[in-house]
């Protein structure tokens, strides 16, 4: 048990250290150019318009859900 605790910390410890050398890596950002920000926007607009339809159907899943005990139709015996 012990060896997996100090595996998994050598693990997170060395993640974390790679990553903080890669971030100071030097090199100048040039920025996000307009096509970069109209796929963010379009991959936004995308995930918005089917929030509507999930809504939707969430609400109606909970009116249904509290709504108070329908009669029931039973077809007729042949």
């Amino acid at each position: 048990m012990k060896t997996t605790i100090v595996k998994t910390a050598i693990a997170l410890f060395g993640a974390g250290a790679s990553a903080a050398f890669a971030a100071t890596s030097g090199l100048a950002s040039e920025g996000s150019g307009l096509l970069t920000w109209s796929l963010i926007g379009f991959g936004v607009m995308i995930i918005m318009l089917q929030a509507v339809p999930a809504m939707i159907l969430f609400a109606s899943l909970l009116k249904g859900l509290f709504s108070g005990h329908h009669e029931t139709h039973h077809l007729p015996k042949v």
